[in-house]
């Protein structure tokens, strides 16, 4: 039986992560289409050969991912959407300790959102200005607060607003798909904390936001490069710190 805590050599791999996957995989050997009701968590558990706690852990990673929806007193179901970066093969999806990995998904967040950010600089409308200093404005309350969940539904909401006043469907779309990729490392490894970055991240949001209020597309972009390398190193310090002590 899985207990949940088995390794694998040269990596720190949860019973959970393990579990996800033989999931992922479960859906796609048995036919299971989207908006398909899945095996109740016992006789995931059950089939799988592990507890039901772990198989638990395990649906609200493929949750926060957008594999599989929960439904309250109706069981599980496979996800409508997979999104534009969905894929069948997760080796390496559920490693929280794999800063190479997150590195590249930072990486990509990088082209994706300077880009995005110059754009921005030169096509968004007074409303979508609105809507972007709300959004940094909204951080700042949760930084204020100490409220975690504010701040993410906040930096969120600003991230995306930046993706919406390019003006390009396409990097909404990309830009949405990586930050829920990446809020899967968090919830196994930064669920529940602000990070030592915040004060810092404000300021470079207010940056982000002047350079594009400007119509300054260079210093957007730069911008947003400095932001996401800083949010990278406070990620790599926090993940080292928890994992590792």
């Amino acid at each position: 039986m899985d207990d949940g805590t088995a390794t694998a050599p040269g990596a720190y791999r949860p019973g959970y992560e393990r579990v996800a996957e033989q999931i992922l995989e479960l859906i796609a050997h048995t036919g299971l289409r989207p908006g398909d009701r899945m095996p109740t968590e016992n006789e995931l558990a059950a089939q799988l050969g592990t507890g039901r706690t772990v198989v638990r852990e395990a649906v609200k990673i493929l949750s926060a991912l957008g594999r599989v929806r929960a439904q309250k007193g109706r069981g599980l179901y496979v996800a409508d959407d997979e999104g534009m970066l969905g894929t069948t093969s997760w080796e390496g999806f559920f490693l929280p300790t794999d800063l190479d990995h997150v590195y590249m998904l930072f990486e990509f967040r990088r082209v994706q959102e300077s880009a995005a950010s110059a754009l921005a600089a030169t096509r968004a409308t007074p409303p979508e200005l609105q809507a972007i200093e709300a959004a940094a404005e909204m951080c700042r309350e949760g930084h204020a607060a100490g409220d975690a969940d504010l701040w993410t539904q906040g930096d969120d909401r600003f991230h995306l607003s930046i993706a919406a006043a390019a003006h390009n469907p396409f990097l909404v779309s990309a830009v949405r798909e990586a930050r829920r990729l990446l809020k899967q490392s968090s919830t196994i490894g930064l669920q529940g904390t602000l990070g030592g970055h915040v004060e810092g991240a404000l300021e470079e949001h207010a940056a982000i936001l002047q350079a594009i209020r400007s119509g300054d597309a260079e210093a957007a972009a730069h911008a947003a490069t400095v932001h996401l390398d800083n949010t990278l190193e406070d990620y790599r310090r926090e993940i080292q710190r928890r994992v590792f002590g």
